[in-house]
């Protein structure tokens, strides 16, 4: 079987499955994401055995410690699946929502309601939680997924994937087997080829570095939801609780450096950074930060030390380096004259994901927050925070800094669109 055919199966499969994914009700769908997340658990050896060997092979290619992190499933990472699989079937089928209705002065009723997209592909790297994630929350919904996970997680994707449709299979006899389907062939060209296949493919959500979104939005002949990159910023402001912005900035750059929702440049207001700017890079230094300063902030910074009383690692942050995802620990630093200097900086640099500003001064943090033009805004909290689960809903399957569409976490309500139900009593248009 070639490569064009075995994509063209795939797809074929999917949209068959997304049929009779429709006609299941909301319980059965409940009764399957209960079954998907015990059989997580009680094969979470399985699954870690797959792991353990998509990690070795890992650290054998060289991949970076930051993208072994986001390969490891632990057993804390294996019961997120779990619980975020159960929290999914908590919540109301986002399928059937009567979203308008009206009544048009001829007797025409109207009624919009909420339908499954269809067939989702999602592309993805390193992060194999994500196919559970994916895989419920399309399943959810009502609609069939096909997984392109990364080559260095391939294992682990198969062990997930097979314990969540024998799972379900288990419950529900009728259980389309092909609603969950993983790409099996690690080719690049395999992307193009089942991105061209319009006349099955309804929608594609990539996940991962800005490469691979890039390159998958312009091979790509179907709709693709996408962000490129996170450029998530931290604004101290002169009047912040300067404990709270210290707490808030150590867990939006140090918690988990390598996810797009981490902190990639830290802004502080001029009139405060001789103050918190050398004491907050003490505290990042503890994690060997390296620090891209722009000329005011190197000059503060050039003096201070760390705790073992070595010099801190600095670099003269360059034009390129403001618009820079890190994925590690590297962080931008600068010094504002003030909120309006940062939503420019944000404004000009960001790349609209997420960013914060720490402040107690509610007219700087609300024009803050109308004015940075990001996807997700916080006042007095960290960026972290852009998160399908900390959202309430259940899980994501992605982070959209489109404008068109769903925009910030992608959840449940997200992954439908919606058809216009006319009822009539014998009208026509004259």
């Amino acid at each position: 079987m070639t490569l064009r055919e075995e994509m063209t199966l795939l797809a074929r499969q999917a949209k068959a499955a997304s049929r009779q994914l429709g006609k299941l009700t909301g319980e059965e769908k409940n009764t399957c994401l209960m079954a998907m997340a015990d059989a997580l658990e009680s094969k979470a050896a399985v699954i870690q055995q797959a792991n353990q060997a998509d990690l070795e092979t890992a650290k054998n290619a060289g991949l970076s410690q930051a993208m072994l992190d986001r390969l490891a499933l632990d057993n804390r990472r294996v019961s997120a699946m779990a619980r975020g699989l159960r929290e999914i079937a908590a919540l109301p089928d986002p399928v059937g929502r009567v979203l308008d209705e009206r009544v048009r002065p001829n007797g025409l009723r109207l009624r919009k309601v909420s339908t499954p997209i269809g067939v989702i592909v999602i592309i993805y790297e390193s992060r194999p939680n994500v196919t559970a994630d994916a895989a419920g929350l399309c399943f959810k919904s009502g609609n069939a997924v096909i997984l392109r996970g990364g080559k260095e997680a391939l294992r682990s994707n198969l062990a997930i994937a097979a314990a969540m449709t024998e799972a379900a299979l288990a419950v529900l006899p009728q259980f389309p087997v092909h609603a969950i389907q993983l790409v099996p062939r690690t080719e690049r060209e395999a992307i193009p080829e089942l991105l061209s296949l319009t006349q099955y493919i309804d929608l594609c959500m990539p996940r991962g570095g800005e490469g691979l979104i890039r390159a998958v939005a312009e091979c790509s002949k179907v709709p693709v939801i996408k962000h490129y990159k996170g450029v998530c910023h931290v604004f101290v402001d002169r009047d912040a609780d300067l404990k709270m912005a210290e707490t808030i900035v150590l867990n939006a750059k140090l918690q988990r450096p390598a996810v797009c929702n981490a902190m990639e440049t830290l802004l502080v207001d001029k009139p405060i950074a001789r103050v918190f700017l050398p004491s907050i890079a003490r505290r990042l230094a503890e994690k060997n930060v390296l620090f891209y300063a722009d000329a005011e902030s190197l000059a503060l910074l050039s003096e201070a030390r760390d705790q073992h009383g070595n010099p801190l690692r600095l670099q003269p942050a360059t034009e390129q380096s403001w618009s820079t995802e890190y994925n590690d620990y590297a962080l931008n630093v600068r010094i504002v004259d003030g909120v309006a200097e940062a939503v420019d900086h944000i404004n000009h640099y960001g790349s609209a994901h997420s960013d914060a500003i720490v402040t107690r001064d509610e007219a700087r943090a609300m024009r803050f927050l109308n004015e940075v033009d990001s996807a997700a805004v916080y006042w007095n909290a960290s960026t972290r925070f852009t998160d399908g689960g900390e959202f309430g809903m259940g899980a994501e399957i992605g982070i959209s800094t489109d404008k068109v569409g769903a925009r910030g976490p992608m959840g449940l309500e997200e992954l439908t669109s919606y058809k216009w139900i006319g009822i009539g009593s014998g009208q026509v248009r004259t």
